[in-house]
């Protein structure tokens, strides 16, 4: 790295400077600084700038740029890391002489004295509390949880890609061990999950296990640097975990020695090799027999109401608290198995996280708690059509149904879960549904479920009374028929009679003849509808230009939902007759 000097220097009167303080941070070619100085930016979590007259800092110039305030920049002359980085690139100058003259005593003894750095320091600054680096974890675990899936290649280090493993097994192990996790979505990015996690709630996302083509418009170096800070910080959020649960950090797996567990300490520990992680990662054992702490018999606790709350809300935040409980023991007592085809790490984390037990086949992975023929198993994951040889008193079901019994807080029936049964929509718990919105049927009967109700609960029924059903249906739909014919004819009916009374009113009009008038009784909620819409109507005149622009965006908005919601419910119902009429004539072919 060149002086900072020199990049002062090149600041004052080189290209890109402007007079209100921005720069644009693209330095010549000749200039090696840049690297340095957006590395420099990244873990410093000094962000690019936009300007508002873009065009006039870059001096007239329309070029890509990416554009620092002056202020940031001369930050970043304090960082006593900036001498780390002189020295490394001295060192790496020194080494590539020593290799060019065969000098290989020199080059051990550089090699031995390789400069190192930590980023403790920035990382105890950039968040001063624990409950700031929490909330800024979601983009830490995401970027580990991608590393971790990297192939061995020259893109990155495989020093990085067993720390980013390492670390992230070892939060999901926190996760699993706190009961933490409270939502799942499988997406075609990846897995979804959240968390929460002392209060806070955690986003992450994991890529799913599939081979990893490196694309070639990605700067994995940039990535690197930010995988670099992302680890340190999430090495000091685990061993701050792990200690409020007075868990070992880091943990350990239940019927393994601390000797065989614990690696070597300092660097050695940091940048492990394979036989840690085939104890630790996989998510095999470390999923599966992971040590949790000890829970003791549960005390009732008296509560007393908080300043300012009412007994309704206490009664509403207790109901709130017995849910969470229940939802985190929503898979205590179950025994699961898992077969060769599913994705076996996504399945036993959730399974693990609330309280179910998990196993599967001992030649797959290390870890297997039991064994296929274990007859307490209760249900077996499977993702094949059909399972030929079923034991009796234990369900087969698809992945989709773990997932989904999570999102739903409770165990769904398992009737629309059989192998081979085609699967109802994957719903996202992220998506919280507005006033005016379109809710799908599948969310209607899930939301009917979770206050105990029963809607078409057919799980219980033969085929013969299936069938019975579907005919009863046929039958509603065709008296549904004749009815709206009966309706049809009828009002063509009072039209006719209307018709009628309207001549004859003319025709007492035109005579002379004085008829007694009828008393009319005023309608009070017709005219408190009136009086309001034209309450409103004046309001909206004496509104400024401003507001009234504002206030007609927010009603086309409205407006726009509204019609984006009918139509989806116009394309589902044309599914839904659709599928309709294929079981029609599906049933009449089978009983020809």
């Amino acid at each position: 790295m060149g002086g900072l000097e020199k990049k002062k220097h090149w600041r004052e009167r080189g290209p890109g400077m402007s007079r209100s303080g921005v720069r644009g941070c693209c330095a010549p070619p000749r200039l090696t600084l840049l690297a340095v100085t957006r590395r420099l930016c990244i873990l410093k979590g000094i962000y690019p700038h936009e300007p508002k007259h873009k065009k006039k800092v870059n001096k007239g110039s329309t070029a890509p740029r990416t554009f620092y305030l002056l202020k940031d920049i001369k930050f970043l002359l304090h960082e006593p890391i900036v001498n780390k980085f002189r020295e490394y690139k001295v060192f790496v100058r020194k080494l590539r002489k020593a290799y060019g003259k065969s000098e290989w005593s020199t080059v051990d003894r550089l090699k031995d004295n390789k400069p190192s750095y930590k980023l403790d320091h920035i990382v105890k600054e950039r968040y001063p509390t624990f409950v700031d680096a929490l909330r800024d974890l979601d983009d830490a675990l995401s970027m580990c949880f991608l590393f971790s899936t990297f192939p061995r290649s020259g893109k990155c280090h495989v020093q990085t890609v067993q720390l980013c493993r390492r670390l992230a097994v070892e939060f999901l192990n926190y996760i699993i061990a706190s009961r933490s996790l409270r939502k799942v979505f499988l997406s075609i990015k990846g897995i979804y999950y959240q968390a929460e996690v002392l209060g806070q709630p955690i986003t992450w996302i994991t890529p799913y296990t599939f081979a990893h083509d490196h694309p070639t418009d990605v700067d994995y170096r940039v990535m690197a640097t930010f995988t670099e800070f992302y680890t340190t910080l999430l090495g000091f959020v685990n061993f701050r975990l792990y200690h409020s649960l007075n868990l070992l950090y880091p943990p350990k797996i239940d019927g393994q020695a601390d000797a065989e567990v614990k690696p070597v300490e300092g660097k050695d520990y940091a940048m492990d090799s394979e036989s840690y992680l085939e104890k630790l990662s996989a998510l095999s054992a470390s999923l599966a027999r992971v040590v949790a702490p000890t829970h003791e018999d549960e005390v009732e606790m008296d509560e007393f109401p908080v300043e300012g709350e009412t007994a309704e809300q206490m009664d509403a935040r207790k109901k709130e608290q017995e849910a969470l409980e229940k939802h985190k023991k929503l898979f205590e007592g179950l025994r699961f198995f898992l077969n060769r085809e599913v994705p076996r790490e996504p399945l036993a984390f959730v399974i693990r996280c609330f309280g179910g037990q998990v196993s599967w086949d001992k030649s797959l992975c290390i870890g297997a708690t039991y064994d296929i023929s274990d007859p307490s198993i209760t249900h077996q994951i499977v993702d094949r059509p059909r399972v030929e040889k079923q034991i009796v008193g234990r369900y087969y079901l698809q992945p989709q149904w773990v997932f989904d019994s999570v999102n739903a807080k409770l165990c769904l029936p398992v009737a629309d879960y059989f192998p081979g049964m085609l699967l109802p929509p994957h719903l996202s718990p992220f998506v919280t549904e507005q006033e005016g919105d379109y809710v799908p049927p599948e969310k209607l009967k899930l939301l009917a479920m979770q206050r105990g109700e029963n809607p078409g609960d057919t799980s219980h029924l033969s085929a013969d009374e299936e069938s019975e059903e579907e005919e009863e249906e046929e039958e509603e739909d065709t008296n549904d028929k004749e009815e709206e014919e009966e309706e049809d004819e009828e009002d063509e009916a009072e039209k006719e009679e209307e018709m009628k009374l309207k001549k004859m009113e003319e025709q007492k009009a035109q005579s002379n003849k004085v008829t007694a008038g009828k008393l009319r009784l005023e309608d009070k909620q017709r005219l408190e509808q009136e009086q309001q819409s034209e309450e409103k109507r004046l309001a909206i005149m004496m509104m400024k230009k401003r507001e009234k622009y504002l206030y007609k965006k927010i009603m086309f908005g409205k407006k726009r939902k509204v019609r984006e919601a009918n139509k989806l419910a116009a394309k589902r119902k044309a599914h839904d007759t659709a599928v309709k009429e294929e079981k029609k004539k599906s049933k009449k072919a089978r009983r020809a």
